[in-house]
Formats: structure tokens, sequence, C-alpha cells
């Protein structure tokens, strides 16, 4: 009877030491197991970004990470030297590494990183997360457009639009040029009206110096490449007006901002970086003395776009971070940290958005933002951005013919 009692004991002991081996996680091959109650590790999803001089990155991660219960994200930041940063991560995904999950890019890379097979189609995962393209910025999203497929959401949007002297603009122009239904004839009737009025020297200043900025302003003159011959005719205009500066043609970002801020110019067209350093006032133009509009044709779109490694080593785990990096969360917190423009047009009416950018709060300013025009999106776009600038300035300086620029744009845009 002792012998049975004992052998039912054993068994009894072999069965629960069975059920709680059971209970306990198997670790991978080569890691020791995980004690009892750990929490098993999340797997890394690496974003490949530029530095953020702002809190806005590294909010963005952290409130992911603490949201997700299956990653973690780790931002791998890149050289603040776009050129070299473009470099590098072609380095990487030429290789067909798979280094990098998410990767945030400048909006003038997409299509060369599309037709080189970089990057995963996103219509289905847009499809999928309840999404439209045009819940998106829509000069972001075109920017992120290759063949039809869509390769990149929104990061974070910039836009050219004007800025005026609305102390100097008569109520009447001014709310013409709020409205957006004004043409660039209308802006240059302007300009020569207004032309040393308040103390100023000028009508209009811009990019039109030979490098991007040039390609983003003839972006615009001509509507998005659809009217070559009238944009380029209609920009040389300008260019030999008394409204514009003499040299106007070595004119870039700086030289635009400092002849508005000073007081120099009635019009001009930037970026919204320009309305920040009103807003310092250390400039003789404060901000209550600027307004805004939409310029005629739409803006050239800038910023930053996020995309997916074709080989990423998480694919979901990238697909999970874009959602929410590119989605109402990430970007609310891009917009109220780092008080940049949302790529998420839903945003642009949230009060605590609105807060964050002031200059979100004018019509105007919106309407500029809802028309914004992508440039390029090219497989070997700084070869066709090149060519733009070489013969649009051959022609705006008096050194070519207008259809040989017509000409040799059109054929390197197709």
């Amino acid at each position: 009877m002792k012998r049975i009692l004992s052998i039912c004991l054993i068994m009894v002991l072999i069965l629960s030491l069975i059920a709680l081996a059971g209970c306990t996680p198997k670790a991978p091959a080569g890691e020791p197991a995980p004690a009892a109650n750990e929490p098993v590790a999340k797997t890394k999803v690496k974003f490949a970004v530029q530095a953020d001089s702002t809190k806005a990155l590294e909010s963005i991660v952290k409130a992911f990470n603490e949201k997700s219960e299956l990653y973690e994200v780790e931002a791998i930041i890149l050289t603040n030297d776009s050129g070299n940063m473009h470099d590098q991560i072609v380095n990487s995904l030429s290789s067909k590494s798979g280094e990098y999950d998410v990767i945030s890019m400048d909006v003038v890379w997409a299509g060369e990183f599309a037709a080189a097979g970089y990057l995963e189609p996103l219509d289905t995962f847009i499809k999928d997360a309840g999404w439209k393209p045009t819940d998106f910025n829509a000069g972001s999203v075109s920017s992120g457009k290759y063949k039809g497929k869509h390769y990149a959401l929104p990061y974070f949007s910039d836009l050219g639009f004007l800025y005026y002297r609305k102390d100097i603009v008569s109520e009447e122009d001014a709310k013409k040029l709020a409205s957006g239904e004004y043409t660039y004839d209308d802006l240059f009737a302007m300009a020569e009206k207004y032309s040393g009025q308040g103390g100023t020297k000028y009508g209009y200043v811009y990019q039109s110096s030979q490098y991007e900025g040039l390609t983003c302003n003839v972006n615009e003159f001509t509507a998005n490449w659809t009217d070559l011959e009238n944009g380029l005719k209609m920009m040389k205009k300008f260019t030999d007006s008394k409204a514009t500066p003499d040299n106007i043609l070595v004119y870039t970002e700086g030289e635009t901002h400092n002849a508005f801020l000073n007081g120099e110019s009635v019009f001009a067209r930037n970026w919204p970086y320009m309305n920040g350093m009103a807003a310092s006032g250390d400039y003789t133009v404060k901000v209550d003395q600027i307004g805004y509009a939409a310029l005629p044709n739409g803006g050239t779109v800038g910023g930053w776009i996020l995309g997916v490694n074709v080989n990423a080593q998480n694919m979901e785990g990238a697909k999970e971070f874009l959602a929410f990096i590119a989605g109402p969360e990430g970007q609310t917190i891009n917009a109220t940290v780092g008080s940049y423009l949302p790529g998420f047009n839903a945003l642009m009416n949230e009060p605590k958005v609105l807060q964050a950018n002031a200059l979100l709060t004018d019509e105007a300013f919106q309407k500029a933002l809802q028309s914004t025009i992508a440039r390029p999106v090219v497989a070997n776009y700084s070869e066709v951005s090149d060519v733009i600038q070489l013969r649009a300035h051959e022609y705006l300086s008096g050194n070519g013919k207008l259809e040989d620029a017509v000409k040799n744009i059109g054929e390197k845009l197709q």
C-alpha cells in the first residue's frame, strides 16, 4: 500500500513540474530565459531622422513607446546636412540593408527612392488605416506619389506663400489677396502700384538666383509646370520691372527676408520661417504689419516626408510607428511641441494646434496650406532641377531665348 502511495506522489510531482515548465516563456535560441512574470522585451523599430532642435521628436518617440505593447522606436540621428544625409541613406538602401525601418526624407527624394525600389508602397496601408490621401497635405502627399502609387506621408510641411505689408496695401487689395482669387498679373500691378510707398524701395522680392529656390519659384509661376511659356514670361516681366531689385537674379531666402523685414519691399514670397523672424521683434517690420496670402497658382511644398524601407527588418513595427507619427497623435505632438505645420489636414482647426502656431490662425494662410504643389517627382530630381535652374536663369538674365528654355525644361520634365 505504501509503495502505491509513493508512486502516486511521484507521478503528481512530475506532472506539476511539467505544468510549470509549460507556463514559463521560452527564450530565443542562444538567449537566457526571462524570469517568471518578467515582461518580454519589445521589438526595435529604427527611425532614420535628422536631429530636431525642438523636443518634438523626443516627445513623439516617448509617446509611441509608452503606447505600443510590441514595439519600441529608436531614433537613429543622421547628419543635418541634407546632401550628406541623402547619400548616407542611399548607401544603406542600395545595399538592401534593413538597418533603418522608417525613413525621414526631404520631399524631393521620394521619386528617386521609389524608382530605385527602396520604399514600400503605402496605398494598402493608407486604406487599412481608414484614411484617404486627401486627409493629408496635398503637396506633401503628391511629393511621395510615383507612377500612381503612394510611397510617403507627411512628417511636417513647409510651403511658399505671399507676405505683404497690410499697413501699406489698401483694404480692397488686401481682401483680394486674402481670398486667393488673384493672378500674377494682379500681383504685378500691385507691386508697381505700391513700390516706394511707406518708405519701401521695391514692390516684390522672391528667390531668383540659380539654385533650388529658383526651381520652386518657376514651379509656382508656371502653375506646377502646366504653362511653362507664360509662367516664364511673367517671371521675366517681374525681373525687368522697377518693382523688383536690379539684382533680383541673385536673391535667395536671405536677401528676401532682409529686404522685407527691413522695410524695403511691400511684397515677398518666402517660407513660414520668416514669420518667426518677424515675431522676434528684432526687425523694422513687426508681425502686426504683415498680411498673408496663397500664391496665385499654389505654393511649392517643402518639409519632410516619411517612408518605410522595403527591406525593413521589422515591417509590421515600421507601419505601426508610421501610422502613429503621420496620423493625428504624432502630428499633434509635432505641431504643439515643435510648432511645426501639421501634415494631417483635420488638425488645422484643432484649438491646441492653433494655439501653438499663430500663423495657422490666419484664414489666408490656411488657404495657402491647402493649395500646395509638388516639385517634379522623378528618379533623377537633382539633374532635372539643375536644368530648370540653368535654363530659366539664362532666359531671365537675357542670355537665353524663351523658346529654348521652354523646350529644354519641358523635355527634362518628361
